[in-house]
């Protein structure tokens, strides 16, 4: 139940800011703190969520609700929470309310403190459900509730470019979910069943080969645009350069891992054999995003779109830990999903605040010496940099890591050799990304400048607090990887057959 209770408290909290006719709160002040105390406590209650679960079997679903919801058809209202879903629904819940606290002094520029704050938690309502949601249609429904809230968030309070880039998004990802839907239908029509669980379960059983291959390949594209996967990633920098601030938070930290998240926890178990077919050319798209977003990142001048093309090559390695299909790369791709989320949250959190001091985000034009012109805000960015280019004892490091060592030994039924070339690729990608963050600080926080020390605005109580649990997480998680792996190596292993 107290599932449930984590997803009614932010439908209601949106509910009652979008409905016509409330106006219980006086101003937008008022607003801004209310939609911190509604995101607060769904952060108290997935905390709770953690502390009722049973740690010692996390293979196992728990704190399931089960209720029939349309029995005609076999579709029920399925929610529960293992190992691999946990740390994802925290990861959401804390996310979100790092952004209600930042906003509550750092507003977007301009629109209604009503909508915005409405539009958030119906976001929020989308992303924890899709982590908690074990029916196939169920899981659709939430994943598609994130759509709107986010084209809103990005037209409404985007930057210049704002409208072409929500429309670019929307046009993208629903397309992906039109595929989406055909492939989870395909897998249902065919085995009988909605039930994930049951899905997992069966490992392929009653699904032909044929109609393996072909739901694995629909339901990979549909969730490789939300990732996104190179080719199908041209929608993501456009998108997160004219989001503001907690847009651009969400979409890296949370939305991008709900295509992962459905690789892992329908793709992988129920089509197992189109799994093993479709892995090499996984493979080749996520090592060549590796590389890509790297070079891409290189010949940025703006921060948030290097920011924005990092995100592809970090979500490249993602998907090469998934494409192994072993427990050592798909443990790498759930522990990169956090670890991601974790430090490119900071990063966007951080560019949000270059901007407002600076005024701009282009490099050339933001000049260097930020250690001596705000050492503070200096000091934040250059650890998110040092921490997402992979330094060992940081969070990014681990992902990365065990994604190249799940490559060097993939499934029995993969060709090595083949694995063995992307992870030097892939090697080669984790290089680049060292260059373009330390290019970064090079030329943004170390040389002369011409204002002086304390020049620019002091941080803020909202910005130390947002990003701040975001720092000793990084640290926590790369020195102590053994709590988020602890969680997901049992279920990991149930998901793929082993037992």
């Amino acid at each position: 139940m107290i599932l449930l209770v984590t997803l009614a408290i932010p439908l209601a909290g949106a509910l009652a800011l979008l409905l016509p006719r409330t106006r219980f709160l006086p101003d937008e002040e008022s607003v801004r703190r209310y939609g911190a105390a509604v995101t607060g406590l769904v952060l108290l209650t997935t905390v709770a969520v953690a502390a009722a679960f049973d740690h010692g079997d996390p293979r196992r679903m728990q704190l399931e609700v089960d209720w029939s919801w349309a029995p005609a058809i076999g579709l029920r209202f399925h929610l529960g929470v293992d190992g691999v879903s946990l740390p994802l629904v925290v990861l959401t819940a804390l996310l979100t309310f790092l952004c209600s606290i930042y906003t509550l002094r750092h507003p977007p520029a301009e629109g209604s403190a009503r909508l915005f704050t409405g539009l958030v938690l119906a976001l929020q309502v989308g992303m924890l459900g899709t982590f908690l949601a074990l029916d196939l249609l169920l899981f659709f429904v939430f994943f598609e509730v994130v759509l709107i809230p986010m084209y809103a968030v990005i037209a409404l309070w985007g930057g210049p470019g704002r409208r072409a880039a929500a429309y670019k998004f929307i046009l993208y990802t629903l397309l992906g979910s039109g595929l989406l839907l055909v492939g989870l239908l395909l897998v249902a029509v065919n085995a009988g069943t909605l039930d994930m669980v049951a899905l997992a379960e069966r490992h392929g059983h009653g699904l032909t080969p044929a109609v393996q291959i072909a739901a694995f390949a629909l339901i990979g594209l549909g969730l490789a645009i939300k990732v996104p996967m190179w080719p199908l990633h041209t929608w993501l920098p456009d998108a997160h350069t004219e989001a503001p601030t907690v847009g651009s938070v969400l979409l890296a930290g949370v939305l991008l891992k709900m295509g992962t998240y459905g690789l892992v926890r329908i793709a992988l178990p129920a089509a197992p054999e189109g799994a093993e077919l479709w892995a090499p050319w996984l493979g080749l798209c996520a090592v060549i995003g590796i590389v890509y977003g790297s070079l891409a990142c290189l010949a940025q001048r703006d921060l948030k779109r290097l920011i924005a093309y990092s995100s592809i090559g970090h979500m490249g390695f993602v998907l090469l830990g998934i494409a192994t299909l072993t427990p050592v790369g798909v443990n790498a791709a759930l522990f990169g999903n956090i670890a991601h989320g974790l430090i490119t949250g900071l990063l966007f959190f951080l560019a949000g605040a270059v901007k407002e001091r600076y005024g701009t985000g282009e490099l050339n034009a933001l000049g260097g010496g930020m250690l001596t012109a705000a050492p503070r805000l200096a000091s934040f960015l250059t650890f998110a940099a040092v921490a997402s280019l992979g330094l060992p004892g940081l969070a990014g490091f681990w992902g990365e890591m065990l994604a190249l060592l799940g490559a060097y030994r993939p499934a029995a039924g993969l060709p090595r050799e083949t694995f063995v070339t992307f992870m030097a690729v892939g090697a080669l990608g984790a290089v680049l990304t060292a260059a373009y963050f330390l290019r970064l600080l090079a030329t943004i926080t170390h040389g002369r400048t011409e204002r002086p020390a304390g020049s620019v605005a002091a941080l803020t109580r909202a910005e130390y607090a947002a990003w701040v649990p975001l720092v000793v997480l990084t640290l926590l998680v790369g020195l102590w990887p053994k709590l988020l792996l602890d969680l997901t190596t049992a279920p990991v292993r149930a998901l793929l057959g082993g037992g």
